[in-house]
């Protein structure tokens, strides 16, 4: 399942000092209440609420990403009452992963209950996966969409548990992705099913042993998604919500795996379309990772349509940046910041965009030796680091890495400017502006405010002066 090789997760395995009993003792109730001061936090603003969803073309189609994929995003009805918003504003990420302990803790003791192996082996450590990992980078954008459209205290549980189902997604996504990548680390630790292949060294035989864990983590992630599920079923939504809601993940969740379906097939028919490369792009990450987390916090807030479509066109063009961005971290990454080796999306053969970029722009300049070290080089699982440093340099000598990087800067600025001219709740504003510049490793100043320390950005490898783009700002 795919999607995004959003990678944000830490591994399976259990960190040091936390054992899978200890999730049972931490995590109590289904339904966590949110500390802070006593009393509700005031909404910004009153919000919206349209009459009808407004017309189906309402969402304009992006001429750099392809054929339109919005539905309609508006809301009605009244929301769930909840605490303070406060603290959850000081800690999205703090919230929704208390609100997952205590998820999570009922159903790895109804796996228990149901059977120890299997608690043991999938339910405890899919519960481990989500926990111990993230950014919690989909779920922050669900939050902020929301309180950016007006929503507040009544919204507050709705929005945790949507952006809380979210992060289950991504475990379902994350696992499946591994097995198909057949990759072995994630965040420098083993992955889901290399975990579980160690587990039975003596009991099960060698020849068995990939088998046997790579069954188990499509198992683990189907369970993932069926939990997602399970939370937002169980969400308290006024009927016009819900069906919006409904929606918007229904179609998510179809796009994910259209993206990640994409993927492998260009990888196995070894595609070369630039436009193949985008669309799967679009699907496997923008949709996913931004563009539908935003409308739900819109559609939980009672966004109206115009607002909607500019949160919208807005996390399209950023979530497009956040898989460029990731293709860039596979190649001129740091494994020390990673997790994970160098490369892998070139020894794998994956139709990425920036391999796409490097072909189009040898061929429109004749370049054989270009050519020649892509053909040889890509879909090769035993490609030595000097084979894929060869890569690299070819990525950069034919300006694929800079014209990467301009697309990037040019699609985060389209963001912000759309994102800039909705009608949103400033503060709201403030913090999507900074966590869609986060996302796409853009400069913090880009576009504006500043945004928070650390970006993506400083997973990358310096890249030489004369490969720049002339008129670019990187």
């Amino acid at each position: 399942m795919p999607p995004s090789k959003a990678k944000d997760h830490q591994a399976a395995a259990a960190p040091p000092g936390r054992s899978p009993a200890s999730l049972k003792t931490s995590m109590t109730a289904e339904h966590p209440r949110h500390p802070g001061p006593a009393g509700p936090s005031p909404d910004p603003r009153p919000r919206p609420r349209p009459q009808d969803d407004g017309p189906a073309d309402a969402f304009p189609t992006d001429p750099d990403l392809g054929a339109d994929m919005s539905p309609d995003v508006g809301a009605d009805g009244e929301g769930v009452a909840c605490g303070p918003v406060g603290p959850i504003d000081a800690d999205v990420p703090a919230a929704v992963g208390r609100l997952l302990d205590r998820f999570l803790a009922e159903r790895t003791a109804r796996a228990a209950a149901l059977d120890k192996t299997f608690a043991d082996d999938i339910a405890e450590r899919l519960a481990r996966f989500t926990l111990d990992g993230g950014k919690r980078t989909r779920s922050q954008f669900v939050w902020w969409a929301l309180r950016a459209c007006g929503g507040g205290t009544r919204d507050a549980e709705a929005a945790l548990r949507v952006g809380a189902a979210l992060e289950l997604i991504q475990t379902c996504a994350l696992v499946h992705d591994d097995v198909m990548d057949g990759s072995r680390l994630r965040r420098g630790r083993p992955t889901l099913h290399a975990d579980v292949e160690a587990q039975y060294p003596g009991a099960v035989a060698p020849a068995h042993g990939p088998a046997f864990g790579e069954s188990a983590a499509i198992l683990a992630g189907d369970l993932a998604l069926a939990w997602a599920d399970d939370l937002l079923a169980g969400t308290a939504l006024p009927p016009g919500t819900a069906r919006r809601v409904r929606h918007l993940w229904s179609a998510m969740r179809m796009e994910m795996v259209a993206g990640q379906y994409l993927d492998i097939q260009g990888q196995a028919t070894s595609s070369r379309s630039l436009t193949r490369a985008i669309r799967t792009a679009c699907l496997k990450s923008a949709l996913y990772s931004v563009e539908r987390p935003l409308a739900l916090g819109a559609v939980l807030a009672g966004a109206d349509q115009a607002t909607a479509t500019a949160l919208c066109s807005a996390g399209r063009c950023v979530g497009f940046a956040f898989q460029l961005r990731d293709d860039l971290h596979d190649v001129f990454g740091s494994p020390r910041r990673t997790g994970k080796p160098l490369g892998g999306d070139i020894r794998s053969g994956k139709p990425t965009y920036l391999v796409a970029v490097a072909r189009a722009r040898a061929e429109t300049a004749g370049d054989r030796h270009a050519l020649d070290v892509l053909e040889r080089s890509l879909g090769r699982a035993d490609l030595p680091d000097s084979g894929l440093a060869e890569v690299r340099d070819v990525l950069v000598a034919t300006g694929a890495r800079a014209a990467v990087e301009a697309r990037i800067d040019r699609l985060v600025a389209q963001g912000v400017r759309r994102l800039e001219g909705a009608d949103l709740v400033p503060d709201g504003r403030g913090r999507l502006l900074h966590l869609m510049r986060s996302a796409a490793g853009a400069p913090p100043t880009m576009g504006g405010s500043a945004g928070p320390p650390g970006t993506a950005e400083s997973f990358l490898l310096p890249q030489p002066p004369a490969t720049r783009v002339e008129g670019t700002t990187r």
